[in-house]
């Protein structure tokens, strides 16, 4: 049951979350969607929609790392992949109900929560990268997955390049802070596919 449902969850809890912050960052008045966190959408009377979006994503990535589990027993990225994935759920979720410090992001936040936040969101984009890596080393030796492994790897490539921009637009002083919410969505949506593209992959194998 849970190889049939786990792809649909990986899918589902990506495509809300995604759904969400851009909608929200196009209707919400005096947020700048190029500049502004995704995060921070958290903040504000509004706040609970993005709040339900992490707890949601958690939970659809959580369902779909079970799921991987499931599909790769044993051999390369069974285990390493498996709680990759899972880390990588549980830090969307537990910082879902973490509202972020307004115009922070990791290591510049300064209350109890923002900070506790920002190390959940520190990690997961550190990890979605190496998850990418771990998943690549599977797939290019397994004849069924070989045609996910080219974009597998790219897209872990593409995710150190931008998460290390984000950094680098991280200070207000920086020539990219004003793009630092484009960076970070970036980073966001290419994770998102890849884990879109990887679930539809597991489901075509579960039918």
């Amino acid at each position: 049951m849970i190889k049939k449902i786990a792809p649909w969850a990986g899918v589902a809890g990506t495509g809300v979350f995604t759904l969400s912050f851009l909608i929200q960052g196009f209707l919400r008045p005096g947020y700048d969607p190029l500049r502004m966190y995704v995060s921070e959408l958290s903040i504000g009377p509004q706040g609970w929609i993005q709040i339900a979006s992490f707890l949601f994503l958690g939970l659809g990535l959580f369902i779909f790392s079970m799921g991987v589990r499931k599909f790769f027993p044993d051999g390369k990225a069974s285990r390493a992949g498996f709680i990759l994935l899972m880390v990588i759920a549980l830090c969307y979720f537990a910082s879902g109900s973490l509202v972020t410090d307004p115009l922070s992001m990791f290591d510049n936040q300064y209350s109890a929560q923002g900070m506790a936040h920002g190390v959940f969101g520190a990690l997961v984009f550190s990890l979605s990268p190496a998850c990418c890596f771990v998943f690549w080393r599977r797939f290019r030796i397994q004849p069924q997955w070989e045609r996910l492994a080219a974009w597998t790897l790219l897209a872990g490539i593409f995710l150190v390049a931008v998460v290390a921009l984000m950094k680098i637009a991280q200070p207000h002083a920086s020539a990219l802070n004003p793009w630092a919410g484009l960076i970070q969505r970036c980073s966001l949506v290419t994770f998102y596919a890849w884990i879109c593209a990887f679930a539809l992959k597991m489901r075509k194998g579960s039918v």
